[in-house]
């Protein structure tokens, strides 16, 4: 299978296994849970959850019993992004083309349908069930706890807002985005990783993979803003800039930033030397977010 066909085909297992997990819009109270809905279907490119199903697959395990765990990512991510939307935040009207939660339900119910899907994606990783893994279901709720809290995801929102107005240097930036973005991305390559039944080695690998992938990341997110219209990205382009954001290319410049994002993605895709050929997978799909141009 092609890439895109691959990219297609586990975006579909997930959006398929979350419409049956979720709770329906017509479950009291429906402005609830239709605002959440709203949020987790409103597209996006999946590459949390398909990330994770890359690195099962990478240590063999192909089947279904991951898709909790892939569920339970895209959950936390729409979370991140709506209360990230907000306007005591980021004060976005549109996210991956489509207003923002708050624009449609407004800022009270936007803020619970968040917290709803975090309580969520807990839920759903409890329901991730693997025979004589060393792993259990404390390790991955531990694991979500981790990246979700106050020492990653949140940590990098507050470091994120303290820094408008102020020119960070490059260590701060990076500081924020190992936080912010590279976490719960690693996060997802050592579910599937764990939910393979990693060793050591091999979980240590995914983790430096996920690390640079993250920051290679972020770096192309911030090029992305500065290049691209908001009809392209589905969201509003130039905001880092308008609000005093720094950004890699700010400070870096475009070129250099190209470059970093180049460098941090060979640094991924290096670390994967261990597996061989279980890794092309995830080798592709370093390369294509590496060319992506949204």
């Amino acid at each position: 299978m092609d890439l895109k066909s691959y990219l297609s085909n586990s975006c579909q297992r997930v959006d398929d296994w979350l419409d049956t997990n979720l709770p329906a819009e017509a479950q009291v109270p429906v402005s609830l849970h239709k605002a959440m809905r709203h949020s987790v279907f409103a597209g996006g490119k999946r590459l949390r959850p398909v990330l994770c199903l890359a690195a099962a697959e990478a240590l063999g395990n192909s089947t279904d019993d991951v898709l909790p765990l892939a569920g339970a990512l895209e959950c936390l991510h729409t979370f991140t992004l709506i209360h990230d939307d907000l306007p005591c935040m980021d004060d976005d009207d549109f996210r991956r083309g489509k207003p923002t939660c708050h624009k449609v339900y407004g800022e009270a119910v936007a803020v619970l349908a968040g917290d709803a899907l975090q309580a969520v994606a807990f839920e759903m990783v409890c329901r991730f069930k693997s025979e004589h893994n060393p792993y259990d279901a404390a390790d991955f709720t531990t694991e979500l706890a981790i990246a979700a809290g106050s020492l990653n995801v949140v940590a990098g929102q507050v470091m994120d807002l303290e820094g408008e107005g102020r020119d960070l240097s490059f260590d701060e930036l990076r500081a924020i985005h190992l936080r912010k973005t590279a976490s719960l991305l690693c996060t997802s390559i050592r579910f599937g990783a764990m939910a393979g039944k990693a060793d050591p080695a091999q979980l240590e690998a995914m983790t430096t993979f996920g690390h640079s992938l993250g920051l290679a990341f972020q770096v192309i997110d911030d090029i992305l803003d500065t290049t691209q219209t908001t009809e392209q990205l589905g969201k509003t382009a130039g905001k880092d800039e308008a609000v005093g954001k720094a950004t890699y290319p700010a400070i870096l410049g475009l070129e250099a930033s190209r470059a970093e994002a180049q460098r941090l993605t060979a640094d991924a895709k290096a670390a994967l030397s261990i597996f061989g050929d279980q890794a092309q997978r995830l080798n592709e799909i370093a390369d294509y977010m590496l060319d992506r141009d949204y």
